[in-house]
């Protein structure tokens, strides 16, 4: 290390960065400055965070850790690879660790036996070993692989075993495709990784038009790590996304689905949306979007995603289709083209997700009215479990169009001031209960019954005895 905290010069050796361990604190930052004697492919610098970060490890992590010495002990190269390196070089937990090896599949269940592994992958070079808890403590154990003969935009059609430098620039984006290893605390970036991670710049490797052919979905992954990370596009990745965006029609709608979900579900929801704006994703995967509109909408529609504090992606999903028409057809199957349900459907989302949905959408500007109806109709959405996104998703719309936020804090305060029994308590009446008091079974009973909650809810009637004598009051008016 050189004075002033810059980097050490090369070393003579390529292709990694050494990681040592200090107890200082810095920013992120300052890991990656570069010194001007280090060669073009070597990165060395001090890892600030990670004697702290080291020494909390997870259960995975763990696992990771011994899974690597297991396979290096038995001969064979292995290192951390892909995104758990790129979250450990942020400083962040990684949600999970996987392992590349030199070692194949075979190889692999040689080490560790048949008991503690998993066959999932084998044609494709990846076993899963199992840790004590089977179910929860897994890591992914690849083989180094060159992948070629992609078809169908998203399948290799063939898949060789090759050195780690060759297996990272398979890899989509150069963030991902570093190496590490925690034994000896190396960092292998075949890649130009480290750099892009210290621009903040998400970036293919090699040449993003191939890249993007090999997997279309890789087009989404990109925004969806952009948004993420608060990091930019690298711009001929982002002109390659702009120009093949129409071919992300291979890709089955339930892989887009699970994209827009991570993203949504995100906190940084509006900017992958605004991204998918830019880039003419929105075009393929959600051209109800794309009909229509000002610029002002969309600003809009950005504004209120942004406020958005929610993790539930149907409530961002109903925020982003909020001027989409609603179809009332009664069969998702028969959903008419350009309209909420069709969307829903063409994206195969699940019945909860779509019933959510189309729940929200639908009274979306309902709790505006409240403070000016009986306390029934607060009390009877408060029952629904979306409720209270929904009370969330307008009050952001809200906020954005600087409208009037009073029956927003007029819900809040009137709902602190009913006891829990109150909110939803049991009904007093069945139609079981009006059979046996001789009433005749039609479709009054729907409507009586209604009628009978409401007066529940309003407090008009309290027991058992005075909701039957509403009941036979209703029965004596004239039918209309």
């Amino acid at each position: 290390m050189l004075p002033g905290g810059a980097l050490c010069p090369s070393v003579g050796v390529t292709g990694f960065l050494r990681i040592f361990p200090e107890d200082t604190a810095s920013v992120c930052g300052d890991l990656f400055r570069l010194s001007s004697q280090c060669s073009e492919r070597i990165r060395i610098f001090h890892c600030s965070f990670f004697s702290s970060f080291w020494c909390k490890k997870t259960v995975s992590q763990g696992l990771a850790t011994k899974v690597v010495g297991e396979l290096t002990r038995a001969g064979f190269v292995a290192y951390w690879a892909g995104g758990c390196v790129r979250d450990l070089l942020r400083g962040v937990p990684a949600k999970d660790y996987d392992v590349a090896t030199s070692a194949t599949p075979d190889q692999v269940r040689q080490v560790f036996g048949r008991r503690r592994t998993l066959a999932v992958g084998e044609s494709f070079g990846v076993i899963i070993v199992l840790g004590e808890d089977r179910s929860r403590d897994q890591v992914e154990v690849a083989t180094f692989r060159e992948e070629g003969g992609y078809t169908d935009g998203r399948r290799p059609g063939r898949v060789s075993f090759c050195t780690p430098e060759e297996d990272a620039k398979r890899r989509d984006f150069t963030i991902n495709g570093m190496f590490f290893d925690p034994l000896t605390e190396t960092v292998h970036d075949f890649v130009g990784g480290a750099e892009d991670l210290r621009r903040k710049v998400v970036r293919a490797i090699g040449n993003p038009q191939e890249r993007m052919t090999e997997d279309k979905l890789r087009m989404l992954r990109g925004v969806r790590f952009a948004a993420a990370l608060d990091f930019e596009l690298d711009a001929a990745t982002a002109d390659a996304i702009r120009q093949m965006s129409a071919e992300l029609t291979v890709v089955s709608a339930e892989r887009i689905a699970q994209e827009l979900r991570r993203m949504l579900s995100s906190a940084t929801r509006f900017r992958a949306v605004q991204i998918c704006f830019e880039l003419g994703l929105f075009n393929v995967i959600l051209p109800e979007l794309t009909g229509g509109g000002t610029d002002a909408d969309r600003v809009q529609l950005l504004a209120v995603l942004n406020r958005l504090q929610t993790d539930q992606f149907e409530t961002a999903f109903a925020a982003l289709v909020r001027h989409v028409p609603l179809d009332s057809g009664r069969k998702a199957s028969l959903a008419t083209s350009g309209s909420v349900n069709s969307a829903c459907l063409r994206l195969k989302l699940s019945n909860d997700e779509t019933e959510r949905i189309l729940w929200l959408r639908a009274r979306l500007g309902r709790l505006k009215s409240l403070p000016a109806e009986p306390i029934a109709a607060l009390k009877r959405l408060a029952a629904e479990p979306d409720w209270r996104e929904l009370l969330e998703l307008e009050r952001a719309i809200a906020e954005v169009l600087n409208e009037d936020l009073s029956p927003y804090s007029w819900i809040d305060e009137t709902l602190k001031q009913i006891p829990a029994e109150e909110l939803n308590p049991p009904p007093l009446l069945t139609g079981r209960d009006l059979l046996r008091e001789g009433f005749t079974a039609g479709p009054q009973f729907k409507t009586w019954l209604e009628l009978v909650r409401d007066a529940q809810l309003n407090g008009e009637i309290r027991d058992r005895d005075e909701a039957m004598n509403y009941i036979h009051h209703l029965s004596q008016q004239p039918k209309t």
